[in-house]
């Protein structure tokens, strides 16, 4: 059980948990991963090392939270009118961040210490309600789709192994031929 309690959407918390992360991610950048303690971070984001330890726990758990906030997609997928458009472009866009070394980086400190799985639940559902959108446009189109969790299954799961364990192998055209699969094999033509 993470020891990190419910955070309210604004307020104190909210800034606290903002100035934090802004903190890690600075530090991060200015001196390197290997020079982040909760001390360094507490005083550049303006708090208490109790702060930061009641909060989230310890530095591991701090960097999950700031990893599974920066693997929150920013924008929604692109529109370029069919299906298998936007899945190939969607599906090329998040191969490409999630196999870049913060990529990787980010997807290790989500997954470290995540006994509950949680952060590996709340990263699979940033990228499914990325997928749902994508597939909501396409029935309002009158497209044929394929269920959200059959893209998950077919283009996200393999891709997500390929990030972890086989990171060598992994090109735009790799995720696009997911696609082809899925809808080659399974999308009964209409």
């Amino acid at each position: 059980m993470s020891p990190r309690p419910a955070v309210r959407p604004g307020g104190r918390s909210a800034r606290v948990q903002r100035a934090v992360h802004d903190a890690v991610r600075e530090l991060e950048a200015d001196q390197g991963r290997a020079a982040l303690t909760i001390p360094l971070i507490a005083a550049r984001a303006g708090v208490t090392p109790s702060t930061i330890y009641r909060r989230w726990g310890d530095l591991q758990d701090l960097l999950a939270d700031v990893a599974v906030e920066r693997l929150r997609p920013e924008t929604p997928p692109a529109d370029l009118g069919g299906l298998r458009q936007d899945l190939e472009a969607w599906a090329a866009g998040f191969l490409e961040e999630m196999s870049s070394p913060p990529g990787r980086a980010y997807i290790r400190d989500a997954l470290t210490g995540d006994p509950d799985a949680g952060n590996a639940g709340q990263c699979s559902a940033y990228a499914l309600q990325q997928v749902e959108v994508i597939l909501s446009r396409a029935v309002e189109r009158g497209e044929h789709v394929p269920d959200a969790d059959t893209v998950m299954d077919h283009v996200v799961a393999p891709m997500m192994y390929r990030v972890l364990f086989r990171p060598g192998l992994l090109d735009a055209q790799y995720a696009r031929d997911l696609v082809a699969t899925l809808f080659y094999r399974l999308m009964p033509l209409p």
